[in-house]
């Protein structure tokens, strides 16, 4: 038997899936645009593009409406400028390029990041440009200087028209180093707005369209974003804060001297443990940065020449040696193309005479060590000065008293036999050892009230 729903029951279930097609509409609505904001305020570096390449994948997987960049840097590697030029063209997300706050400035390598960006903005007061390859911090000769500017240029280009931004003056910042303030740059249109903080900046993009790196044209739809800051991880910042050279450069320093600490007092464990672990930090933050490899053989050159110090003593010459050869390894041992990324020649000088001196240190306590007498034994008395104790027993017939040395009390008697007894001495010099006897004669510059009893012929 089937029944027949009244009109009015199925008004009511209409009205109820419509309902619940409302409210699970509502969410998707009301939800606000995504922006996520990466922040580069630092040298231009292997962790810089992995940072960067994480930050991207996270806005794609999070389909967030755009990704923001505020940067600030003097510039970097140009390898790793490469890596980051081809994650931009390559995300999914949006990618505004954003030089702030106040102050910044994107120099060399960061010019190359602002001109890749899908929107290009720049802070009032802030500035770009002076993009000049340069190689390993020196001067280059003309051909290879003219290979690099060229190859430099041809990577300007492949990005820079199809942002539709002025390629001319983007060229002048790479061939004549030329720098452009926020108004030049946007008066030049080397980018496409300016704004004060990132809540006008993104006011101001909002509903507009821009024009992505494969040509097509993709609104933005930023009106009341939450901006959600991407931190960089604990590995990151870790790893940025060894590719400083000069932290870098201690950090060696210090772990090469905990261990050459560890090789010269062995047993101690803890300097050679803690010694090692510094040194493999070092290493793996100098891994980030380009290595001048001959500076690498001067620093083991220097190590040397210590290590001979401390077996061979020469009176400082090794030492000096090592030390020159030591700082001469670390002024040259890292050659960036900024000089945020070499080392500066205070720390060099610093960091090699510090390990110099207390290398020098070492091998001199080393050295008197070795020319110092024994210590230990009966023979590490002989010199010293006993205290006579006449009240005490005394084997009278072999002609022994008693005497009290480093609180210890020896049978002694007198090393030349014209003397019968102890007095009127209060105190002997241990000359020699003889058995479980010492042999004294009197000790020097004390007071002698009579003359000491011979022994009757």
């Amino acid at each position: 038997m089937t029944t027949r729903c009244h009109p009015v029951c199925n008004l009511a279930k209409r009205s109820s899936w419509f309902f619940v097609l409302l409210f699970i509409q509502i969410p998707l609505f009301a939800s606000p645009p995504l922006v996520l904001k990466l922040t580069i305020h630092d040298t231009i570096q292997p962790v810089s593009a992995a940072y960067l390449e994480r930050g991207l994948a996270e806005a794609e997987h999070r389909n967030a409406s755009a990704v923001l960049l505020s940067l600030g840097t003097p510039g970097g590697l140009l390898s790793s400028t490469r890596s980051m030029v081809q994650a931009i063209e390559r995300s999914r997300v949006p990618v505004i390029v954003y030089i702030s706050p106040a102050g910044s400035r994107a120099g060399s390598a960061g010019f190359f990041l602002l001109e890749a960006a899908d929107v290009a903005a720049m802070a009032p007061g802030t500035n770009a440009g002076a993009a000049h390859p340069v190689i390993e911090g020196r001067e280059m000769d003309p051909v290879l200087k003219e290979k690099i500017e060229n190859d430099a240029l041809a990577f300007l280009r492949s990005y820079v028209s199809r942002r539709s931004h002025n390629l001319q003056a983007a060229e002048e910042a790479v061939r004549s180093s030329k720098s452009y303030s926020d108004d030049e740059a946007l008066k030049l249109n080397l980018i496409d707005l300016t704004a004060p903080d990132d809540a006008a900046l993104l006011r101001s993009l909002d509903g507009k369209q821009v024009r992505r790196f494969d040509g097509s044209l993709q609104p933005l739809h930023l009106a009341g974003a939450s901006v959600l800051l991407v931190e960089p991880s604990l590995r990151e910042r870790l790893l940025s804060r060894l590719a400083n050279p000069d932290l870098a450069v201690l950090v060696l320093v210090l772990g090469g001297m905990l261990i050459y600490l560890e090789l010269n007092i062995p047993g101690t464990i803890v300097p050679g443990a803690l010694g090692t672990l510094l040194v493999l930090l070092a290493l793996f933050g100098l891994n980030l940065l380009p290595i001048h490899h001959t500076s690498v053989f001067l620093l083991l050159a220097g190590l040397f020449l210590f290590v001979l110090e401390a077996k061979f003593p020469s009176h400082g010459v090794l030492a000096v040696a090592g030390t020159l050869s030591l700082i001469g390894g670390l002024m040259t041992l890292v050659d960036g193309p900024i000089p945020e990324q070499r080392v500066h020649t205070s720390t060099a000088i610093a960091a090699g005479l510090g390990f110099g001196c207390i290398s020098f240190a070492l091998a001199w306590i080393a050295l008197r060590a070795r020319r110092s007498k024994v210590l230990t034994g009966s023979d590490a008395m002989i010199g010293a000065i006993a205290q006579v104790r006449p009240g005490l027993f005394a084997n009278r017939e072999r002609g022994e008293f008693q005497v009290e040395i480093r609180g210890e009390l020896w049978q002694a008697r007198w090393l030349t036999p014209e003397y019968s007894s102890p007095l009127p001495y209060s105190s002997v010099r241990v000359s020699a050892v003889d058995g479980l006897v010492l042999l004294v004669d009197p000790a020097p510059n004390q007071p002698v009230a009579d003359t000491p009893t011979r022994n009757p012929e």
